[in-house]
């Protein structure tokens, strides 16, 4: 036990630690030690579509320590994330607190009150797909900028919080950023473990290439240079209060996990499997999808997958497994793009220890 002990405070250390008793500015306002401070951080209007907000909480611990950003609703139609941001932030005590949590409570405004699943209502664009963004771009390019300029960038370390979208089936599980360019991943993992969630994925960032294109959230956290997990639990839009108690769960233990919060980690006993990577099985045809199963499973090389169809009930394509693995989340169906992936499938590996 002295020697975990140890080998985690070591872990701990690597963090940036803010200055104690001193005042930090997100955003333009200024935030002082114990205090707790809803903002609107205001994405100004761009040449063809309108302004929106991005509302955050600070919640400035009293004593010095890491500095946590908490990011829900990227996607606007993923409840679960934002249902549980809406829950954890009134539990967090600044006065216990020795560092800072950033809670982004919905990063995609124009998403989420157009209840559009994956894009932007205005210009059409996926904000997990356009990190860093830019100052002068369309709307979702301007909201990654503000995030990326006001959130990410004033980080220790990165949880992004995801569910699965309109039409998505999912398992819950955390993806951990590792490999060359991803910072501090046995912290990262470490606090993965904490969300006892029954799946863990390792994403190697090995090239530049890889880390910038289509930059994802996460991907703009690993291009920060901070330790960064996805966290994924819920499906289809749902609001299940089990999925936002788990993720509440996940994220009381991250603070303790790094820090912020002196409270005992709680660990149950639960089996976690363990992935390196992942592969989706894109379709050839738009038209129809109708999966043979939905739901986390084991999945055979040349497995039937599915059936897509054309709009006169024509079988346009049988879907079959190109590897083994675990399929970790798709698409329940009917509606299907050519393109679009119906299933991401999960590399197992062997536990990690730590």
């Amino acid at each position: 036990m002295k020697i975990w002990l140890a080998v985690f405070g070591f872990l701990l250390s690597t963090l940036c630690i803010a200055d104690e008793n001193t005042t930090i500015n997100i955003g333009g306002y200024s935030i002082a030690p114990n205090s707790h401070l809803d903002i609107n951080i205001e994405v100004p209007k761009g040449e063809k579509d309108p302004a929106t907000i991005i509302p955050i909480s600070v919640i400035h611990g009293s004593q010095k320590g890491p500095i946590i950003a908490t990011v829900a609703g990227v996607h606007g139609y993923e409840y679960t994330s934002i249902l549980a941001m809406e829950e954890w932030i009134k539990t967090l005590d600044p006065a216990s607190m020795s560092g800072t949590v950033i809670a982004v409570r919905v990063a995609h405004v124009s998403a989420f009150e157009d209840r559009s699943i994956y894009v932007n209502p205005y210009d059409r664009k996926n904000l997990n797909r356009s990190f860093p963004g830019r100052a002068d771009g369309t709307q979702t390019e301007r909201v990654a900028w503000a995030i990326s300029q006001n959130i990410v960038a004033n980080a220790d370390f990165l949880i992004d919080l995801h569910s699965g979208d309109g039409a998505e089936w999912l398992s819950p599980f955390i993806g951990v950023y590792g490999g060359p360019l991803a910072s501090n991943y046995e912290l990262a993992l470490s606090v993965a473990k904490g969300f006892n969630f029954p799946n863990v994925v390792t994403y190697k960032m090995k090239s530049k290439e890889q880390v910038d294109r289509r930059r994802s959230l996460n991907r703009q956290g690993v291009a920060s240079q901070i330790p960064t997990i996805l966290v994924e639990i819920g499906e289809n839009g749902s609001k299940v209060q089990e999925h936002v108690n788990a993720m509440k769960f996940g994220l009381s233990n991250a603070l303790s996990l790094v820090g912020i919060s002196s409270k005992k980690v709680e660990t149950p006993n639960t089996t976690i499997t363990y992935f390196d990577s992942t592969q989706s099985v894109p379709v050839k045809h738009a038209g129809l999808w109708f999966p043979k199963q939905v739901g986390g499973r084991v999945v055979k090389e040349g497995e039937t997958l599915g059936v897509l169809k054309d709009y006169f009930g024509n079988t346009l394509e049988i879907v079959k497994a190109p590897s083994d693995g675990f399929g970790l989340y798709g698409l329940m169906g009917p509606a299907i793009k050519e393109g679009e992936s119906v299933l991401t499938i999960a590399k197992p590996v062997a536990p990690i220890s730590q």
